[in-house]
């Protein structure tokens, strides 16, 4: 078995079988691990081919890990339930998972799409992340939110795009925005982080000003405005998630 396609879900009806239809043809296993979604995910998934395990949420590192010991592929693509890999990208794979490969790791060109609109500014597109390795070569940290991928080789880059279906309106952002800001504050409490009144006030304007001016932001036009906005929101929301729980832990 060449390559195995590994995805976690909760609730992604809205695009995944978008992106189960970008990988047909280049998988030999889809494996998903569902954290109990309610809607119709576990459906378009099974309808598609993969193979769903249900999970307890554990954060995204654990999530993540028990996916990647269930692949039983030599290559291992692991996507988010958002990310649709591009034509273009999709040869790629191929001609690696076939032998044409120089390296067991490879980092793969992220695009952000964004309220309908492909984000080219502001930090959110061209940014490269760990997505296809040899089984083995791989593992991912604890973190409960923004896990991180650890690996002893030497990474490759891959410009072909995967498209990130971040957000299709501000409703959904609103949605995600709360459950994100939780996890993160969670989880930089079991850090050891702390809130301070420049995190919470200072911290976020400065954002705002590095992705809005400093990385071009305003060149995507209102939904670069917004973005940038609520990116600061964001980081305010979440240290003052943080600091409520370090008051309800002083107790």
């Amino acid at each position: 078995m060449k390559l195995s396609v590994g995805i976690i879900t909760y609730n992604e009806e809205r695009i995944l079988g978008k992106t189960l239809d970008a990988v047909r043809g280049l998988a030999d296993e889809i494996i998903i691990v569902d954290s109990n979604s309610s809607d119709n995910t576990i459906k378009i998934a099974q309808s598609k081919g993969a193979i769903v395990y249900t999970e307890d949420w554990k954060g995204f590192g654990p999530q993540k890990n028990s996916i990647i010991e269930k692949c039983k592929g030599d290559w291992i693509l692991l996507i988010d339930a958002d990310e649709v890999i591009s034509g273009e990208l999709k040869e790629i794979i191929k001609n690696i998972i076939d032998g044409k490969n120089k390296y067991e790791v490879y980092d793969i060109n992220r695009c952000s799409v964004c309220f309908g609109k492909e984000l080219k500014y502001g930090g959110w597109s061209n940014q490269y992340a760990t997505r296809l390795w040899k089984k083995g070569y791989v593992s991912v940290n604890d973190n409960l939110v923004h896990e991180e991928f650890e690996t002893g080789s030497t990474k490759g880059k891959i410009k072909e795009k995967i498209y990130h279906y971040t957000y299709l309106t501000l409703s959904d952002y609103i949605t995600r925005f709360d459950r994100y800001t939780t996890l993160g504050a969670e989880e930089y409490f079991k850090r050891g982080k702390k809130s301070s009144f420049f995190n919470i006030v200072i911290n976020p304007f400065f954002k705002f000003i590095r992705m809005y001016i400093f990385r071009f932001g305003f060149l995507d036009g209102l939904e670069g405005l917004i973005i940038a906005l609520f990116s600061g929101m964001y980081t305010m929301t979440k240290y003052f998630k943080l600091r409520e729980i370090e008051k309800i832990n002083l107790k």
